[in-house]
């Protein structure tokens, strides 16, 4: 009995995925470990050594305090005094709580041992040397300060013989630590260089018999992208993709049946939409004609926004059915030999009101001679148009437009630039700058556009053979670049 497909794929995860696992569970066991050493000497060792280095320092603060007082008298001595010792007792009762080793308490009750001996020969000496109220000094004697400085020794001794005692420790447990790290990471590696080559043969075995059905399949998913809806595919395959091929097969007669009713429902929306829109503009031109009558300044303004606001309606409605014919094929061109300048001189001063009102200064650089090229003259006017507009919303007062025009006749081309200098385009946004409605991260405070405006010169642009991108950086402006084929000019036969 052969295995299905979700059968085969089950299998074949559940194994590869237990002998993962049991490499991961040895890898998870050998860092446990190792984290349990790093948390002890991170937790225990270190503080412990820490805390024993402050009880120095507090010592030998403590002797420093003690000789003052007994030179001086100041009361203020002996508080710092006391309050050392405090400190020291508390930092060592810290330390008995926490240490676990018999040699460890040991030296730590010795020390607090000598501590008490220690106060208690200075407590003794400072009441010895107030009976004697004439004196204007403690005496220390000799007899006193070798016993001091012989207890302060012994408890610096106890304290050192404490920290050698942990230091030793961390370094045990960082050497057993490396030798147990290195072997797990030796054992590790041999592991899941075994598991890899298992999982990628079993892998290998379940997919065989799925991927050659599967490339079938998107091929055909491929054609029907490019629009050829009427092919059906028939193949050999598991009961799972011939399900999946008879829905492929579906949609592909369904998108057949679609494209159709979208060819029937451009041509109706194009006189739907169009005819009581051009009503509506010319009733509202008629209007501010005054042909029916005077208006108020008021009845004036409110008109004008009517009639920008349904040109952009008839500019937005004409833009979505051109771009809509050429994504189905159904825009038809008249490619003759164009003059490019001429057509990039007439867009320009369509905007050049516009730009003189923003104070942006338009530019026109080309090589000294006329650049010609088979198109469309109305289609490439509509896309220098899109361009320059566009160029024209992003520039700031005061900016520059500029467009170039670099014939390169070796190559046989002509290559076509609109920059501005505007706030540029993000890196993240200029894989999606060509896509329908897409409009990006910038914004500019006058208007809004529809996001169509590229998609159809993109469209165009590559109808006559050629090639559009865009060159940007955030704050720089940016740049449209495209290239269309030389051709010889009609009248005279020359490029």
């Amino acid at each position: 009995m052969r295995l299905s497909i979700f059968s085969r794929l089950v299998l074949t995860s559940l194994v590869i995925i237990a002998v993962m696992g049991g490499v991961n569970l040895y890898a998870l066991f050998q860092l446990r470990q190792l984290t349990a050493m790093s948390t002890q000497m991170a937790s225990y060792h270190y503080p412990a050594v820490e805390s024993a280095k402050r009880l120095l320092g507090s010592l030998y603060a403590q002797q420093n305090s003690e000789k003052k007082f007994l030179a001086t008298k100041d009361p203020t001595f002996r508080t710092n005094l006391t309050e050392e010792v405090e400190e020291f007792q508390r930092v060592l009762h810290l330390l008995r709580g926490q240490e676990s080793s018999t040699r460890g308490l040991t030296l730590l009750q010795e020390t607090g041992e000598l501590l008490k001996e220690r106060s208690r020969l200075f407590d003794s000496t400072v009441q010895a040397a107030t009976q004697a109220a004439t004196r204007s000094t403690y005496p220390a004697t000799l007899d006193y300060e070798s016993r001091r400085d012989s207890l302060t020794d012994r408890m610096s001794f106890t304290l050192q013989n404490y920290i050698d005692l942990h230091e030793a420790r961390v370094s045990v447990g960082v050497t057993e630590s490396r030798a147990s790290a290195a072997q797990a990471e030796a054992v590790t590696e041999q592991l899941v260089l075994v598991a890899l080559m298992f999982g990628l043969g079993l892998a290998g075995l379940a997919s065989y018999t799925i991927l050659r059905p599967l490339r079938e399949l998107q091929g055909h998913i491929k054609q029907i992208g490019q629009g050829n809806f009427g092919a059906s595919l028939t193949i050999k395959a598991p009961a799972e993709l011939r399900e999946l091929v008879d829905s492929v097969n579906w949609m592909g007669q369904k998108l057949q049946e679609i494209d159709e009713m979208k060819t029937d429902f451009l041509a109706h929306v194009s006189h739907e939409l169009r005819t009581p829109m051009a009503s509506i503009q010319e009733g509202t031109n008629l209007l501010l004609d005054e042909i029916p009558g005077p208006l108020m300044p008021e009845q004036r303004m409110t008109l004008r926004i009517m009639a920008d606001s349904s040109k952009r309606l008839m500019h937005l409605i004409a833009t979505i059915l051109d771009l809509s014919k050429m994504e189905a094929g159904m825009m038809e061109y008249r490619f003759v030999p164009v003059d490019l300048q001429r057509i990039v001189d007439i867009s320009i001063n369509k905007i050049r009101l516009l730009a003189d009102s923003k104070h942006v200064q338009l530019v026109l650089e080309h090589a000294g001679q006329r650049a010609w090229v088979k198109a469309d003259a109305s289609r490439l006017e509509q896309v220098l148009d899109n361009l320059l507009s566009n160029a024209l919303k992003f520039s700031p007062e005061g900016g520059v437009v500029k467009v170039y025009l670099k014939p390169d006749l070796q190559a046989g081309v002509l290559e076509v630039s609109v920059s501005d200098t505007g706030p540029g385009i993000a890196s993240e946004d200029l894989p999606h700058i060509f896509e329908r409605f897409y409009q990006g991260r910038t914004k500019v405070k006058q208007t809004a556009g529809s996001g169509l405006g590229l998609a159809l010169v993109k469209n165009v642009v590559e109808a006559h053979g050629g090639r559009i991108w865009i060159e940007s950086e955030r704050g720089k402006g940016a740049t449209v670049r495209f290239i269309l084929r030389l051709t010889k000019s009609e009248g005279k036969g020359e490029p």
